[in-house]
């Protein structure tokens, strides 16, 4: 129950609709120029996460090879620095008062899913 509510609470007032927004752009703009499709599914996957990231984590998949690798690099010198380093000056503000520390917390649990996308899968939380 705690998890539903500070879901509902991220959504409103977390940026969790505003980077769930943010992330389906992102990811249109992707299937958009074809070749970067890999990049738009990571992008909705992203928004995903970002819209109900409590009670959920990022792991890796045991499937991910050389090029999810690869790929990654591309994403972190195109977006993947920007999006971290986004996610860690929102997180800092949000910790800034004790109302806010559990949506900087899910800020910094969005840093690694920002910078390496590829190769990840959200799952629920244990």
């Amino acid at each position: 129950m705690i998890r539903f509510v500070l879901n509902v609470l991220w959504a409103i007032f977390g940026s969790g609709i505003v980077l769930a927004i943010g992330y389906g752009i992102a990811a249109l703009v992707c299937f958009a120029l074809v070749i970067t499709i890999p990049f738009g599914v990571a992008a909705l996957r992203l928004a995903s996460y970002s819209l109900w990231p409590f009670g959920r984590t990022v792991v890796t998949k045991p499937s991910a090879g050389v090029a999810s690798g690869l790929a990654n690099v591309v994403w972190v010198l195109v977006a993947g620095w920007w999006l971290a380093l986004a996610h860690i000056l929102a997180g800092v503000a949000q910790c800034v008062t004790i109302i806010g520390i559990p949506f900087g917390v899910a800020n910094f649990k969005l840093v690694p899913a920002a910078l390496w996308p590829l190769g990840q899968e959200v799952v629920p939380a244990p």
